[in-house]
């Protein structure tokens, strides 16, 4: 009798996967014969919208910033972490999008892993259906990592959108893939200093 069952249920279990596809990008379409059209029925992202588009490198560097400075070039969209012995590691970033573009020099003033996330007002302002807090996570906006740029509202943080780097698309904040992210959170340290230019 388990046979048979078992039996059953693989010819069924067959016969609703037959008509099923994965397309290119990572979508499950399912046949349904009623319409003669594929639905999707399940949608991940593929692998290529996961990596950044723009690869960490260890470069030679012989700018005038010091040993242990983060240098944000946000016309560039690349960040640099200066090494000294005239190195630099250079990481691929998103930026603030036109009018919310910003330059200075500040310090770090604090670190958080997996942070949560509260939009200033004048975001939610903008956006209405923005949470009021969200937790920390993989879906959080901030990322696997967050450092707090003196005392403004902005951060150098990870993203749950790495198709984004290399693109001006945030409200002000520098972000980085969450990998990238993580790899500058572990050279830097509280005090760190951070010069943003254009």
């Amino acid at each position: 009798m388990r046979k048979t069952i078992s039996l059953i249920s693989g010819v069924l279990i067959a016969s609703l996967f037959a008509g099923a596809a994965l397309a290119e990008d990572g979508t499950v379409r399912f046949y349904d014969p009623s319409t003669g059209k594929f639905e999707v029925i399940k949608k991940s992202p593929s692998k290529r919208l996961m990596e950044s588009p723009v690869k960490r490198e260890l470069i030679s560097y012989d700018g005038p910033h010091r040993k242990g400075t983060i240098v944000v070039n946000t016309t560039e969209r690349r960040l640099y972490y200066v090494l000294g012995d005239g190195k630099a590691l250079k990481y691929g970033i998103g930026v603030g999008r036109p009018g919310f573009t910003w330059s200075g020099t500040h310090h770090i003033t604090r670190k958080a892993e997996w942070p949560g996330w509260t939009p200033p007002p004048a975001m939610r302002k903008r956006q209405p259906d923005l949470p009021y807090h969200m937790p920390g996570g993989p879906d959080n906006p901030l990322g696997s990592r967050a450092m707090y740029i003196g005392s403004t509202i902005y951060r150098i943080h990870g993203t749950a959108e790495p198709w984004t780097i290399g693109q001006a698309v945030s409200s002000g904040c520098i972000r980085m893939t969450n990998d990238d992210v993580a790899d500058l959170y572990e050279h830097v340290g509280v005090g760190t200093k951070v010069v943003v230019v254009r």
